[in-house]
Formats: C-alpha cells, structure tokens, sequence
C-alpha cells in the first residue's frame, strides 16, 4: 500500500472531510505583456503535456472515488482573468484528455499588460471556495514578473476556511550566468520575491523554469510533487511552513 493510499484510507474514517474530492487544483497562467503568443502556447501546451505525461496521468487516476478536481485560468492585471478550463474531474484517461486538449488549444486574448499576481491570487481562491468538499486546496501561479497592478500578494489576506489554500508558484526566467540583459527580473529574484511575498500554506513551494521553453518539464516535476504529497495537510494545519524547491531540475 502506497503512502498516498494509506492517507487516503485514513481520512475515509474522518468523516465529512473524506466527502467528494481528494484535491481541487487550481492553475493561474501568467499573460502579462511580457508573455507573448509564443510563450502563452508554451505555458498552455506544457500545461497539458505535463497533465498527460505518465507519471502524472498515473497520480491523477490513483484513487478515481475520490477524484483530483482541476480548474485553470489565465491572469495579468488586477482586473485581468479568464477561466480557461471550468472545474472538471478527473475520473479517467477520458477525462483527463479532454481536459489537456481544452488547455492546449487556449488562444491568448489582448488584455492588460500589467502583472497583478495578488489579484490573481485571490481570483484562484474564489474558485477553490466553489469546491469545499474537497480535502485538498491547491492554487498553482506561474508568473515571469514581479506584481506592479493592483493589491500586492503580500497584502492578500485569504478566508480562514477548511480545506486551508496552499499557494504553491511555478516562476520562470532567465539565468543570470546564461546571457540575463538586466531587463526582466533574473530566476533568482523571482524565486526570492514569490518564496517571501507568494506562496502560503501547508507544504508551499516554489518551482523553477528556466526560460519558457523549460515550463512543460517544470510543471511536471510541480504537479507530481503536489499530487504525491501525503494528504495528511487536509487534518492538521500545524505543519512546516513554505520552502523552496532546492534543485530547479531535479526530478520530484
């Protein structure tokens, strides 16, 4: 019997907290103005091929009576987001892949160019708080920037409610021994203004891409850290605060 199993056993005895869902996941795709169609194809397309890559097909379809709940959205300035997939269970490989093909085939709209990453923080909790019988909250942002519009992450204060929200970030960017031009934030900021300012909740953490072209590879080591963790987080809040991913290729 796996640990996840076990756990998920366990929390079958704890009454109403084993109802429904075992987690509900929600994904916010940075589309600032520094995110181009490109790069926008690369987070969608490396979304979905992340979702169906085997080892997190396998995590999803684990426990099918209990089902992974999945939402994504796109985000950039504070009045700026769009749902791309509505909620939707994953209850097998069908389902899973009409969820990936959703994602992918996602054409980026004009919209604000700013970064208002507290915003999108608190829209990606509106959409958790419609999913309460899950045991697991999750919010997953990605983002290349640093929030210059609207409330700061900082200052976001989330409903104290159960299931509590992790906000786990996915950041990319550029390697300051590789060629960064000074322009956009380096990875290295980036990773430590979202560790401080972003990420909250049990077992928060922070992942890596290096460049755009390293997001699908990112997001899989992300997801099948989320997905593997023991559930246990759903029963006790008192558990070790955020850390950061220590090696930004090492697989999870």
């Amino acid at each position: 019997m796996t640990p996840y199993l076990f756990c998920a056993l366990l929390m079958l005895g704890a009454g109403s907290a084993a109802a429904g869902c075992r987690q509900a996941l929600a994904i916010g795709l940075d589309v600032s103005g520094s995110v181009d169609a490109r790069e926008f194809g690369l987070q969608t397309q490396g979304l979905a091929r992340a979702l169906t890559a085997p080892p997190i097909r396998a995590a999803l379809l684990q426990t099918l009576d209990n089902p992974v709940s999945l939402a994504v959205f796109d985000w950039s300035g504070a009045d700026h987001q769009r749902t791309i997939l509505a909620w939707t269970e994953i209850t097998d490989d069908a389902a899973l892949d009409r969820a990936a093909s959703a994602i992918a085939t996602a054409i980026r709209i004009e919209r604000s160019p700013a970064t208002g990453v507290g915003a999108a923080m608190i829209y990606g909790d509106a959409l958790l708080a419609k999913r309460p019988n899950c045991w697991r909250a999750t919010l997953d942002l990605t983002g290349d920037g640093l929030n210059n519009s609207g409330i700061t992450p900082r200052d976001v204060q989330l409903p104290d409610r159960r299931p509590q929200v992790t906000v786990n970030a996915l950041v990319i960017g550029v390697d300051s021994d590789e060629g960064w031009d000074g322009g956009d934030p380096e990875i290295a900021q980036l990773i430590a203004w979202f560790r401080t300012d972003v990420i909250r909740g049990p077992d928060a953490f922070v992942e890596a891409a290096l460049g755009f072209e390293d997001f699908a590879e990112a997001m899989e080591r992300k997801l099948l850290r989320e997905l593997s963790d023991l559930a246990v987080s759903a029963l006790s809040p008192a558990l070790p605060g955020p850390e950061l991913t220590t090696s930004l290729h090492a697989a999870r």
